[in-house]
């Protein structure tokens, strides 16, 4: 155990650079970092903690792998089919097991585009059954967002549908070990999945889980929902090791900072302001300085106070 906690924190000091403002960490790869062993078995690229773009190939969330024993689970198709191509490049360099099984965090682009790559080679692919039904109504709007940014890097990847779905939970047994697909609740995305390696004491988290990035709050999302879920199924794993889907692998703490820290602090802030008779207009401007240090948050921290300000007016 001390040993895999001192490979957590190796990774975390390798990687404690990457910020927007700094050039691909591996330009000989679509893949914005190489892929680092987290702890024995699970393996991570930690992408760019920045908004998508063609100098990061779009890979800008977290792109893991489990060498199982028997077959390689990823979780995340990727971007595109170039950076999925990239993945499993970095796969057959760590293990000559066959993928057998690619796992959608949920419907956005990061996590679903890659997966005609994978489709194309005949491999399974695993989502939550909202997050399939975002790319069945969305998918060709998602594909066009990724070609404006990607341009050339966008050649020859189409929209593929997971073959695979699940409600709740989706229990894979493989090689040595058992992988939980798990959806806890509603979190930031509809069909938010987590990876849950029980044996291992690592949960793969997803967007329910964010770290070093600040987290982006979407239209329609339910703050309320996210920090329920978080602070109750999913705090309740007891992981000890998190890889978030943005940011470094890092544990429980730090992600709860990060992430239900923000929401709540946050939504006092909104809920003073509404309380005190604030408008809208007044909401994008309540005071998120002691988030400054977090990625995006010039990009983010109006738009979130905006978005708690609608869902927040009506409670």
């Amino acid at each position: 155990m001390k040993l895999a906690l001192a490979a957590v924190a190796a990774v975390t000091a390798q990687m404690v650079s990457a910020h927007e403002d700094i050039a691909d960490q591996y330009p000989q790869s679509e893949l914005y970092n190489k892929p680092v062993q987290v702890i024995p078995g699970v393996y991570s690229a930690i992408g760019a903690t920045a908004p998508p773009t063609y100098e990061n190939s779009g890979h800008n969330n977290n792109l893991s792998f489990i060498v199982t024993g028997d077959g390689v689970i990823v979780i995340n198709g990727g971007a595109s089919v170039r950076l999925a191509k990239a993945l499993h490049d970095e796969i057959k360099q760590v293990t000559d097991q066959p993928v057998k099984l690619v796992i959608n965090e949920n419907g956005q682009g990061h996590a679903m585009l890659g997966n005609s790559y994978w489709a194309e080679l005949g491999v399974d692919i695993l989502a939550h059954e909202d997050a399939i039904a975002e790319v069945e109504e969305n998918g060709d709007f998602i594909l066009m967002g990724m070609q404006r940014y990607n341009q050339d890097k966008a050649e020859g990847t189409t929209v593929a549908i997971p073959n695979l779905s699940f409600s709740d939970k989706y229990v894979i047994e493989m090689g040595d070990i058992t992988v939980e697909a798990l959806h806890l609740g509603p979190a930031h995305d509809p069909g938010d999945v987590q990876v849950w390696i029980p044996d291992w004491d690592i949960v793969i988290a997803g967007d329910i889980a964010f770290h070093e990035r600040m987290p982006p709050i979407f239209e329609g999302t339910c703050t309320s929902c996210w920090i329920e879920t978080f602070e109750g199924p999913f705090t309740d794993l007891g992981a000890t090791f998190v890889i978030p889907g943005h940011g470094h692998p890092t544990n429980m703490a730090m992600v709860t900072l990060e992430t239900t820290g923000y929401l709540r602090d946050l939504r006092e802030k909104i809920g003073a302001h509404i309380e005190d008779g604030g408008d809208m207009a007044e909401a994008y401007y309540v005071d998120q300085s002691r988030w400054s240090y977090l990625d995006t948050f010039e990009e983010l921290a109006t738009k979130n106070a905006g978005r708690v300000y609608e869902e927040m007016e009506w409670e």
